[in-house]
């Protein structure tokens, strides 16, 4: 039962979503914005960025974006064939490659870096520091307690 005159669960639930579909569009404009002067896509970027610490399986980097394996297979196999990428084997699992950045991969994503950093100031004046770690706490949170509900 909605608190008197807010909004009900579902409306809760639509409205949240929306805004998540909307905040994740404005997100990939951002980010082709800034990726495409450094010659990768959002989508490359994304990739990449998943691996810059530590190499992973495709399935490993699927999990982690929470997109299916197969999207990530595709973008992987195009960062290999234009060498910003590459497999090396897994001591985990010999079928199930690692992908890693190449020297090229990593420069790529540090021409970025420019752009990222003056995006996230601007978002923190905006917001201000407090707001902005709050917002991003807060969709932490969603995103757990989403991943709860489906593992039940």
């Amino acid at each position: 039962m909605p608190a008197e005159g807010g909004p009900t669960e579902s409306e809760l639930l639509s409205g949240t979503a929306l805004t998540a579909f909307r905040l994740n569009g404005q997100f990939l404009d951002v980010a082709e914005k800034m990726a495409r002067p450094a010659g990768l896509t959002a989508a490359w970027w994304q990739v990449l960025g998943a691996v810059l610490h530590e190499p992973l399986p495709v399935a490993g980097i699927a999990r982690a974006m929470g997109i299916t394996r197969q999207s990530v297979q595709r973008i992987a196999d195009l960062l290999v064939d234009k060498a910003l990428a590459e497999y090396v084997p897994n001591p985990a699992h010999r079928r199930a490659k690692l992908l890693r950045p190449t020297e090229e991969g990593l420069a790529a994503v540090q021409r970025i870096g420019p752009a990222h950093a003056e995006l996230a100031k601007r978002l923190a004046d905006e917001l201000g520091r407090e707001e902005f770690q709050r917002a991003m706490e807060a969709l932490t949170r969603l995103s757990d307690a989403l991943d709860a509900l489906s593992e039940s």
